[in-house]
């Protein structure tokens, strides 16, 4: 029995001095994985990222067995195979990049439209909410969700933070705190607020849009020479005796090397020719 009792006490003060000496630390909440932030930014936040997974591997799967097939040459076959598992992925960062120059276009007639309903009488909220029938068509939705969720909830705070989670666009984000704040402080000055972040708003749409046509043939120019080779190599897979060739050690070596020296120059490319991408705040 005593030992029984000194084992407990022993057991006791080292579970009291390890809370002291290593005391628990807050577990921190793990936001959206990338690719959760990718389809949200590309306005299907409603796919989840395991399909677009399996989307990626069935598409590596039918192009990787369609070109074996057409070749009967598996080094050709694999590149192939990886070059379609990307595409999924490429064509949900264009729709993302699409989205976004699509929404900085219709935020400043949003803006205009939430100073004309202020102007009228309207509380901030209800002027919101008018946006899912008035508003520009790309963000009707949007602020459809955000009535509703007022509506239910009745807490503006929550719900203008899961509007920004749905828009998931850094303009948004700019309209969305300039508009808590105005609703936390209050005052007459949310009309000179909206007219002035609509002009901002408008002149900022206006620059970008003229840098981005004249840096868009560096990266078309770019996209063109990495596409190039890849397609003179699929119509060769059509003749065996040649693209045969490629199932040598250094076919395949020239696979790899042709394949790094095509990412390296596009991801040059496009650095050079890249405009400086807006980041969400407070995101």
């Amino acid at each position: 029995m005593g030992v029984l009792v000194g084992l407990g006490v022993g057991v006791g003060v080292l579970l009291i001095y390890s809370a002291f000496v290593f005391p628990a630390r807050p577990s921190r909440a793990r936001g959206p994985s990338p690719m959760a932030r990718l389809l949200a930014r590309a306005g299907v936040a409603g796919t989840s990222p395991a399909g677009v997974l399996t989307l990626c591997g069935a598409s590596a799967l039918t192009a990787g067995v369609a070109v074996q097939v057409i070749s009967r040459t598996v080094p050709v076959s694999v590149a192939f195979a990886l070059l379609a598992g990307y595409l999924p992925l490429g064509i949900l960062r264009g729709r993302a990049v699409r989205r976004q120059r699509e929404l900085a276009e219709v935020w400043p007639e949003a803006v205009d439209n939430l100073a004309s309903a202020v102007r009228a009488g309207m509380s901030l909220p209800e002027a919101l909410a008018q946006l899912s029938v008035r508003g520009p068509q790309p963000l009707r939705e949007s602020f459809a969700s955000f009535a509703v969720d007022y509506q239910v909830t009745g807490r503006f705070g929550e719900s203008l933070d899961r509007l920004k989670e749905q828009l998931a666009d850094p303009v948004g984000d700019r309209v969305v705190e300039g508009l808590r704040i105005a609703r936390e402080v209050g005052g007459g000055e949310l009309g000179r607020l909206l007219r002035s972040l609509s002009g901002y708003l408008r002149e900022d749409a206006r620059t970008r849009s003229e840098l981005e046509s004249r840096q868009a043939w560096a990266v078309n120019g770019a996209r063109l020479a990495v596409a190039a080779p890849w397609l003179v190599l699929l119509m060769l897979s059509f003749q065996r005796e040649v693209i045969a060739r490629y199932a040598s050690t250094a076919g395949v070596v020239v696979l790899v090397v042709g394949a790094a020296s095509c990412l390296l120059a596009y991801r040059v490319m496009v650095r050079i020719g890249r405009l400086p991408q807006e980041r969400r705040i407070l995101a």
